[in-house]
Parts: C-alpha cells; structure tokens; sequence
C-alpha cells in the first residue's frame, strides 16, 4: 500500500512541475465540465474548438473557446 501511494504521489509531483514551467498537453477532447478561465491545447483534429491547433482559453460568459494562438 505504502508504495502505491508513493507511486501515485510522485506521479502528482510530475504533473505539478510541468504545469509550474507552463507546459499543457495535447488535448484530444472537450472538457466534459470547463469552466471559466481554463486553458487547453487544443490537437485540432480530434478536437477542434473552432482555429486548429493551438492553446484556447473558456470563456464561461458565452460558453465559448477563444483562440490564443
């Protein structure tokens, strides 16, 4: 048990230090439940919020991704 949790610990530190250099991952699909202020990188094929691939960020007020490059 005592290793799962390491395991899982460290695998939360991982994903802690890449988002803290600004690193997002490819995203495939729509959040299921975004909410105001998210960040995506958008693949642009298998998900396109409407300009390809690129980062988008949700803006709640509309329910619409905004295209940031």
């Amino acid at each position: 048990m005592q290793r799962f949790f390491s395991s899982e610990l460290q695998k939360i530190a991982t994903a802690i230090a890449g988002l803290s250099v600004g690193h997002l991952d490819k995203t495939t699909v729509a959040p299921a439940k975004p909410r105001d202020g998210d960040i995506r990188y958008a693949d642009g094929s298998l998900w396109n919020p409407g300009s390809g691939v690129g980062v988008y960020y949700y803006k709640g007020a509309s329910s619409t991704w905004v295209f940031l490059g």
